[in-house]
């Protein structure tokens, strides 16, 4: 699913007209990423948990010739699957 089937799903689901609902699921998006990029977390109960974690510097192999690389110390987002996502994704 892209972010057009969701919007047209939202849409539905709450009889918006799809431009507004791709305006509601914009401003979603936006507050996450704005959330995410001030270090705070983002707990959608039932859902899950979005979170920056941080990967430290170390050393890598370029792949073509296998000498050393170092990479880096960077930031990167995780997600935890809250307990109602886990559930219905193995739902038998």
């Amino acid at each position: 699913m892209r972010k057009p089937d969701l919007a047209a799903y939202i849409a539905d689901k709450a009889d918006l007209p799809t431009s507004q609902a791709n305006d509601v699921l914009s401003a979603i998006l936006d507050q996450i990423t704005m959330s995410l990029s001030r270090k705070e977390s983002v707990t959608l109960i039932g859902f899950g948990t979005f979170e920056v974690r941080h990967r430290n510097a170390r050393t890598g192999k370029n792949p073509q010739t296998g000498a050393p690389i170092e990479i880096a110390a960077s930031n990167t987002v995780g997600f935890k699957a809250g307990k109602a996502l886990k559930e219905s994704v193995n739902k038998a």
